[in-house]
């Protein structure tokens, strides 16, 4: 019978260090809270000096450190520096132990928990949680991180459609809140309600005077910073997407729309823009209103109508998007001549003179030509100033009647909410009585169909109900421009330009044919 004789292992399984080494252990805690509240950084305080005593008080141990995260989510470590610090660490061979209280501060997302744990093992660092009494190096270890990180996952989860359940009634039952910290206009009022802070009001009103008197974004930026009125979050420098995002919240004109976003993924708790996966609430007059519902309507068909005309209205000046080359159809843009010297100045050509292998023979202009030949066009606009009130006054009345329109949507929005109900029920039965699933299908999918161009249609005539009401009040403001014109004496002014001309096009033969905004075409020779 052969003998066998066993050799004793001399190295740990996990560091390779030798076994009768008494090196002390580099041990590092780890602390974190999920909130900012002063209770929890009470406990946050707590814990890392409990950490320090519990390390520093075992004489096998060399206290590292301890590492900290301060009111930061543990569903993913993407955004835990304390933690990214400590693994980093780990990993570089500075620690042999951790020592934090449990699976759940460690991390809520399985996959993190036990891909770290994994790669910490592998650098022979092990891990020891309190609360539940494991050591990674244990053989047992990961089975029970396994199962302790599966039900922190899942309790996070509980808790993450606890919030969205919590949010949706909220917003089923109209209740409304606001960013208030980077919201203009509005603070946290006694009850929890938005509150209109009067200042922040004023500025707003100012945004949309400005742009309703033909200012671009960017020039309103401009304007804003030299008077030196402070950003929503009180920063000095003014973004365009900050004034397009003031001109466009509906929340100004005392309304909510809610549920704009959502959460896609309660771990990496993603957000998208919801486009029909989950319901919206609109909510009118939930709140104080800041701008009158016509105005802000009126800015809303104004602000598609910039878009519609691309990037060039991008402009610091009135005459933005506003000259039109007789030739090629592109805009006039500024050039400046004569940029060093005293002959400085500044001319409008079209901007794609020079583009393509025709040369556009159209005139370059000089703005006190264009600014002459406006109050000229003005002239003889008003060469029959009392027809031509009574005929704005016939078309506003025509363009803001929209009672068809409206009773035309009222019926599509009965009949989607039938189709809406139609399709609950078919679901509802599917999922309690056995059916045939091709016929399911195909019901389910004619209602669908059904619904979505009911849909469509409602769509289209709301915005046709805005571009009338837009064009109306552009009728109005027309009308009451040139009544306070036609009493005090006519000068050229940006707002006068900006409220009466839509555009003028410019002829190789030097004409000027100014098309106002009631739609009258006047010609001038330069």
């Amino acid at each position: 019978m052969a003998n066998v004789t066993m050799i004793p292992a001399t190295r740990e399984i996990h560091t390779a260090a030798p076994k009768d080494a008494q090196a002390r252990r580099r041990v590092a805690g780890y602390a974190r809270v999920s909130t900012d509240s002063d209770e929890q950084f009470t406990s946050f305080k707590a814990q890392t000096e409990y950490y320090t005593k519990y390390i520093t008080a075992n004489p096998d141990w060399e206290f590292v450190k301890v590492y900290t995260d301060e009111g930061i989510s543990a569903t993913n470590t993407r955004h835990r520096d304390g933690f990214n610090e400590m693994i980093a660490d780990a990993l570089a061979g500075r620690i042999d132990l951790i020592v934090t209280k449990s699976v759940s501060r460690f991390a809520r997302n399985t996959v993190d928990s036990l891909s770290t744990i994994r790669r910490l093992k592998e650098n022979g660092t092990e891990v020891f949680f309190e609360k539940e009494g494991i050591w990674t190096f244990d053989s047992k270890g990961e089975l029970l991180i396994t199962i302790m990180s599966s039900l922190a996952q899942e309790e996070s989860r509980s808790i993450s459609e606890n919030v969205t359940w919590g949010q949706r009634k909220r917003f089923a039952d109209g209740k409304v809140s606001m960013p208030f910290k980077s919201f203009l206009g509005y603070c946290k009022g006694p009850n929890g309600s938005p509150e209109i802070v009067p200042e922040e009001a004023e500025t707003v009103r100012l945004i949309y005077r400005l742009f309703m008197e033909g200012k671009t974004l960017n020039a309103i930026t401009k304007h804003l910073m030299e008077r030196g009125i402070p950003t929503p979050r009180g920063k000095t420098v003014w973004q365009t997407s900050t004034v397009e995002s003031i001109l466009t919240n509906e929340r100004y004109k005392g309304d909510a729309l809610l549920q704009k976003k959502f959460t896609v993924d309660f771990l990496q708790k993603k957000m998208k823009v919801n486009e029909g996966e989950v319901p919206q609430y609109y909510v009118e007059n939930s709140h104080p209103a800041i701008i009158d519902r016509d105005e802000w309507e009126m800015v809303q068909g104004e602000m598609a109508k910039r878009k519609s005309r691309g990037k060039h209205h991008n402009s610091l000046s009135p005459f933005s998007a506003k000259l039109v080359c007789g030739d090629c159809g592109d805009f006039y843009g500024s050039k400046v001549w004569h940029s060093t010297d005293k002959y400085r100045r500044t001319i409008w050509q079209c901007n794609g003179k020079y583009k393509g292998a025709y040369k556009c023979t159209t005139p370059h202009l000089m703005e006190e030509d264009i600014k002459a030949a406006f109050l000229a066009a003005l002239d003889g606009l008003l060469a029959d100033s009392d027809t031509l009130l009574e005929d704005c006054s016939f078309m506003y009345d025509a363009l803001a009647d929209v009672s068809g329109i409206a009773a035309e949507c009222e019926t599509l929005a009965d009949e989607m909410e039938t189709l809406s109900i139609r399709i609950e029920r078919l679901i509802t039965e599917n999922a309690a009585v056995a059916q045939d699933q091709g016929e399911y299908q195909q019901k389910y999918g004619r209602f669908e169909r059904q619904f979505e161009a009911a849909k469509r249609k409602h769509a289209a005539l709301e915005e046709k109900k805005k571009v009338r009401f837009t064009e109306a009040e552009e009728i109005r403001r027309f009308a009451d421009m040139l009544k306070a014109g036609k009493a005090a004496g006519f000068e050229f002014t940006e707002s006068l330009w900006n409220g009466l001309v839509d555009h003028v096009t410019v002829y190789a033969d030097e004409r000027l044919v100014f098309t106002f905004k009631n739609g009258k075409e006047v010609t001038v020779s330069l």
